[in-house]
């Protein structure tokens, strides 16, 4: 069979159920024919953006599920999936631990992490393992630069996102001036590191570059010295849990200037965190992924599935997890094996269409073509500008 033709096979039964070096003799205790299949998955799900955690939990579950009920047949043998999530709190030391646990348990492949400080100090103990890792949200440039073979992003990185966010704050916002605010986390300061050049190279100059953390809360001094500067635009690189607090606090000192950020701003709990200091247009983001064209319908009929799971809208990254998963389950049935060494070769010429689109991956293990979606927010609700590539 032409390699193409296996993969779409493949990703169409994968699909369907839509709308490492391990023990392959694992088995459900209930049926010894049947090939237990451990999927992890890592994020936050406690501390500041543990509602993006919980989302991409939930998208991995829901992938989970779908595959049992598809009754996915692995080489000769019936598959049962199972996910075993762990709690990184977006902490390094925490991540480390989470990833030795699900390497000591055996898992056959992960998805994770949610952030780019937690899944880089996690990859190399992956690697060691032998085990897949899939991140469906970090973006930090580093992780798939480390030569590591199972090391696979399904979103845009921060050299793309934040090149596209200072040309479009220079080219289409016509940002004269810009000040530059990072939170000192790996996604926070590569993301602003990458806007300022794209903007320099554009023509803005920058008139302030401040600092602050990802657990902060009072920014009166840094927007203070902003303020004196009057940028035409602040772009904070960061996650919306101090994104909202950051421009209620900088219209209460009569800070005007737009706000521009990466896919951290770009969610659903950016509203409610904003509140009225939210405005109409006047805060831009851009978020690492999107759909278009043909895409369009298989998101749509994910974002349905989950409502209907779980009673709330994606927040984020959520189709990217589920992806992950059902990329592990693809590359498996493909080498018609669980073990990584088996299915990594298929897992690195995947052809796949899910959730987030067209799924391939480049020599270092970044998505080809990966898109970005551009939003601003209006009437209290986010709004689509442009889906770029």
């Amino acid at each position: 069979m032409r390699e193409e033709l296996k993969w779409a096979v493949v990703a169409a039964a994968v699909a369907l159920a839509a709308c490492g070096k391990k023990d392959e003799t694992a088995a459900n205790p209930t049926d010894s024919d049947t090939l237990l299949v451990r999927i992890g998955h890592v994020g936050a799900t406690s501390g500041p953006v543990a509602h993006l955690g919980k989302d991409n939990e939930n998208g991995a579950r829901l992938a989970i599920e779908e595959l049992n009920a598809a009754g996915i047949r692995i080489g000769e043998r019936a598959a049962r999936f199972e996910l075993l999530a762990e709690d990184d709190a977006a902490d390094p030391k925490q991540a480390t631990a989470a990833a030795q646990k699900l390497v000591d348990v055996n898992v056959h492949g992960v998805v994770g992490h949610l952030t780019s400080g937690a899944t880089l100090p996690a990859s190399p103990i992956y690697n060691e393992a032998g085990i897949p890792q899939i991140t469906p949200s970090s973006t930090n440039p580093k992780f798939t630069r480390q030569g590591f073979a199972g090391a696979f992003r399904l979103v845009a990185d921060d050299t793309q996102q934040g090149g596209a966010l200072g040309r479009y704050a220079a080219e289409t916002l016509k940002a004269r001036t810009v000040a530059v605010i990072d939170d000192r986390t790996a996604y926070g300061q590569g993301l602003a590191d990458e806007f300022e050049k794209a903007a320099v190279a554009a023509g803005a100059q920058v008139v302030g570059r401040e600092y602050t953390n990802d657990k902060a809360t009072d920014f009166n001094a840094v927007l203070t010295s902003l303020k004196a500067k009057s940028p035409d635009v602040v772009f904070f690189g960061g996650m919306d849990s101090v994104g909202g607090p950051m421009l209620r606090q900088m219209r209460a000192l009569g800070l005007q200037s737009l706000l521009v950020g990466g896919d951290g701003l770009c969610t659903g709990e950016m509203i409610t965190l904003s509140d009225t200091a939210l405005g109409d247009e006047k805060v831009f983001c851009v978020e690492a992924g999107g759909v278009d064209g043909d895409e369009v319908a298989a998101n749509d009929r994910f974002r349905a599935a989950y409502r209907a799971k779980y009673g709330t809208d994606v927040q984020a990254y959520a189709g990217y997890a589920y992806d992950g998963v059902k990329l592990l389950a693809a590359a498996m049935q493909a080498a018609g094996s669980v073990e990584p060494q088996k299915y990594l070769p298929a897992l690195r010429s995947v052809q796949y269409q899910g959730a987030s689109g067209q799924v391939q991956f480049d020599g270092k293990g970044d998505r080809i073509d990966a898109a970005l979606t551009l939003y601003t927010f209006k009437g209290g609700q986010r709004h689509k500008l442009a889906v770029i590539r």
